[in-house]
């Protein structure tokens, strides 16, 4: 019989990378969406983490659900209750997407509430998987145009390096757990295959773009500023908290988890900058 694996945040980044990669894995995917949309390769159902009833049409008939986390100030919240409820209605196994070190203890707010979801959904009657992901390589794209028009990548961060991640590669992890047995219990801590400063990314899009762009470490007032506007003040200052980690020297390590998954290396800064070069261009 034929899988069924529900993807919540099915349009986000990572969601909508992981559709792609199960449909070569034989298996029928649910697309979960706040409002109806055509995705290619997967059965969109309409529902809500906030909304109990919709999650529980949403997961009736469903063997395994990758756990995405909402941009929600409750996010933490909203996903124990969707654990809850996948558990209740016979869900198998899980992945929940966490965050590369995540603790209880942590002075970042996001690291905090992953894992508090982490500790909460292993206490369930499921195969849980964690997937801990670094700083997403994707995040630079929002500022790309930018940084070709002024010739300058900026972010509240000085020299120490990032094991950043292309989230393609976790989406095809993502989607190997889903699919395959053998990772119940498993925590696994996804990075690049080594650490870069900013400076090496942005050298990395100017050598793809055949621009000059170079990087400038600005402090978090400055920031603030530039993004004003953009996200609510919550948001933001859970990412001037992770910036701060970043900066401490406290996401470098690098982990050998996406290659021994997927047996290949995992994607470089370099990878990413020649695959999204048209992006980093003045009127992109």
């Amino acid at each position: 019989m034929t899988e069924t694996i529900l993807v919540t945040g099915a349009t986000g980044t990572v969601g909508s990378a992981i559709v792609p990669a199960l449909q070569t894995e034989g298996v029928e995917v649910r697309a979960l969406s706040r409002e109806h949309r055509e995705i290619a390769g997967a059965s969109t159902v309409v529902a809500d983490l906030s909304d109990a009833g919709s999650l529980e049409q949403a997961v009736a008939g469903v063997d395994a659900a990758f756990l995405n986390s909402p941009s929600e100030p409750d996010a933490a919240e909203l996903q124990r209750r969707f654990a809850d409820i996948a558990a209740a209605a016979g869900v198998r196994r899980l992945v929940l997407l966490s965050q590369f070190a995540a603790g209880l203890d942590s002075p970042v707010r996001f690291l905090r509430w992953h894992a508090q979801v982490e500790q909460h959904v292993r206490e369930l009657d499921m195969e849980v998987t964690v997937l801990r992901p670094n700083l997403y390589m994707q995040g630079i794209l929002p500022f790309a145009a930018n940084a070709a028009r002024t010739g300058v990548l900026a972010a509240p961060i000085g020299h120490a390096g990032v094991s950043a991640i292309d989230t393609r590669d976790i989406a095809e992890v993502a989607a190997a757990v889903l699919t395959e047995s053998g990772h119940a219990g498993a925590t696994y801590t996804l990075t690049g295959p080594r650490a870069v400063t900013h400076a090496e990314i942005a050298a990395s899009i100017s050598a793809a773009s055949g621009r000059d762009i170079a990087f400038a470490s600005v402090t978090p007032e400055h920031y603030a500023a530039a993004l004003e506007g953009f996200m609510p003040q919550w948001q933001f200052d859970g990412l001037i908290e992770d910036y701060a980690h970043y900066d401490r020297g406290e996401a470098s390590v690098v982990s050998t988890s996406v290659a021994d998954i997927l047996g290949r290396p995992a994607r470089s800064i370099d990878d990413f900058a020649r695959d999204h070069v048209s992006i980093f261009t003045p009127d992109a």
